[in-house]
């Protein structure tokens, strides 16, 4: 069968040369997955995310004017949603996703500042935390557990991110916890030791892991 065999030729030309795509360009095409649906939804609508999202790459280049990474929301949402790959999103998740990150938005001054052109992108991946992916997905941790604890109050008491010190220089908050040397590190521990520095901030019960992480975490710089 010569149309068998043409495909199967096309088959093993096309996995003998293929690049795998970024995290953030498989999400912006995926359109069979509920979460990246909400992604692209998300960078839409936000207003934040309008304009400031890099949607091909995973990494941001020092001269790019993006602030945010497709990608970086997507794994902060799914840490919001708390939701398993490919997990189906359903009306009320996606809307209460929408108002959580136009609500962050809201107290993180720089990022309107980004977003108003007052100050560029690569300033801000230069001198604070909370321009790299591993602000938005320790936020969408500390999101869950604060949307579980205060149903009713999580807008009020995310006023308290206004006083969150994101600075990079501030080495005696984020130094093993955000970075590692002086560099952002997204590494599972350090994600765990951000989310946890973050719930303490914002007067937040640890999970049992992040209670162990940061017990591990304390010892070390005794």
């Amino acid at each position: 069968d010569s149309n068998l065999q043409r495909s199967q030729q096309m088959f093993a030309d096309l996995n003998k040369h293929a690049i795998r795509p970024t995290k953030s360009l498989s999400i912006l095409y995926d359109l069979r997955d509920p979460q990246s649906q909400l992604a692209r939804k998300l960078i839409n609508t936000v207003p934040v995310f309008k304009g400031l999202t890099e949607t091909e790459k995973t990494t941001i280049s020092n001269r790019s004017i993006k602030l945010f990474t497709l990608s970086g929301i997507y794994q902060g949402t799914r840490a919001l949603l708390n939701k398993p790959k490919n997990g189906v999103i359903t009306p009320q998740e996606e809307s209460l996703a929408v108002e959580f990150w136009a609500e962050v938005g809201k107290h993180m001054p720089d990022w309107q500042m980004a977003q108003a052109k007052k100050v560029s992108a690569a300033e801000l991946r230069r001198d604070f935390i909370h321009a790299h992916g591993i602000a938005l997905h320790t936020l969408g941790i500390v999101g869950h557990a604060l949307i579980a604890a205060e149903p009713k109050r999580w807008k009020e008491r995310l006023k308290a991110l206004e006083k969150v010190d994101w600075l990079r220089s501030n080495t005696k908050l984020w130094e093993g916890r955000a970075m590692v040397g002086g560099r952002v590190s997204k590494a599972h521990n350090n994600v765990i030791l951000t989310a946890a520095a973050l719930k303490k901030h914002l007067n937040l019960a640890l999970s049992p892991e992040e209670q162990s992480v940061e017990k591990h975490y304390s010892k070390r710089g005794e």
